[in-house]
């Protein structure tokens, strides 16, 4: 399994996500998300919204599961390309390295760069506020999309990471605390906060180690507790430490501003530079990763 994996995670940082491929067929993640909206469409109406929205991602994570399970059947043939498509390390340092080469151009080419990846408002940031942006995206997915996926693939299979990469959908697309969804997208957001818990902390220690500030895990434990997401707030906490950088803090949604907590409150703000910083950073730990499943499987 973990020769697989290593296969896998150099095919991906060499190959990424082709337009030419994607652009004929339809990525599993935007498979997995039109039928998300289908049960949005179809169930997130009338009463007993929560009993729907949790059957429905049962239903979801058994389909899942079942098809993994198929696939992995077919044995490494099948298993590789589909592992390769599932981690996302090249798709998410070429988004996030994109907003340092727009923030070259001029401060709304930014703002749209970042747009791409952050659900918060965008069009009245100022340089700073476009950098912090990007550069906790880049904490958050690289938990999301590249070390979660990997730990549910060594501990379940491929069965394992299609399951989490449901639920991470899911709860992307549905797991808001707002009228709409707090009902129908809890057991989404609930099961995805399970499913994150050791992945992001394992995150941030990664981030720790590459940033040279193991030493100071009381106080990455300590802001990690402050921040809005119960994991999130691990991995963007360890890199605003690792990068000296004040993190998280006050951004509007849909208009409203909300004001969260700052980690890292003493560092200094974000500049466009600290966004190459923060995908070196990543390299670096996706480089640890590698080289300890490149151990095991040697070892194996």
């Amino acid at each position: 399994m973990t020769r697989l994996l290593v296969l896998a995670m150099i095919a991906d940082a060499l190959i990424g996500e082709p337009k030419w491929l994607w652009s004929r067929l339809s990525h599993p993640v935007v498979a997995i998300g039109a039928a998300i909206s289908i049960g949005d469409k179809w169930l997130n109406r009338a009463k007993a919204r929560k009993v729907k929205g949790t059957f429905f991602l049962i239903a979801l994570i058994a389909s899942a599961a079942a098809l993994g399970q198929s696939l992995s059947e077919l044995g490494e043939i099948a298993e590789f390309p589909c592992l390769t498509i599932l981690l996302a390390q090249r798709s998410l340092v070429d988004h996030v390295a994109k907003v340092t080469q727009a923030l070259g151009s001029s401060l709304k080419e930014g703002r749209a760069a970042v747009a791409q990846i952050v659900g918060r408002d965008t069009d009245d940031m100022n340089a700073g506020e476009v950098s912090r942006s990007a550069i906790e995206s880049a904490a958050e997915n690289f938990s999301d999309g590249v070390i979660a996926p990997i730990f549910w693939f060594l501990v379940a299979g491929l069965p394992g990471i299609l399951v989490y990469k449901c639920v991470n959908t899911a709860d992307s697309m549905i797991g808001y605390r707002t009228a709409e969804y707090t009902d129908f997208g809890w057991a989404s957001a609930r099961f995805d906060d399970l499913l994150n818990w050791l992945p992001a902390r394992l995150t941030a220690l990664l981030l720790a180690a590459t940033g040279r500030v193991l030493h100071m895990g009381k106080s990455i434990r300590k802001d990690a507790r402050l921040h809005r997401s119960p994991n999130a707030g691990w991995p963007e906490t360890a890199m605003g430490y690792g990068l000296g950088l004040a993190l998280a803090g006050p951004r509007s949604y849909e208009g409203q501003m909300q004001d969260f907590a700052w980690v890292n409150q003493g560092g200094r703000e974000p500049k466009a530079l600290d966004i190459r910083r923060a995908v070196r950073m990543l390299w670096s730990a996706w480089f640890i990763v590698l080289a300890l499943a490149l151990s095991f499987a040697f070892w194996g």
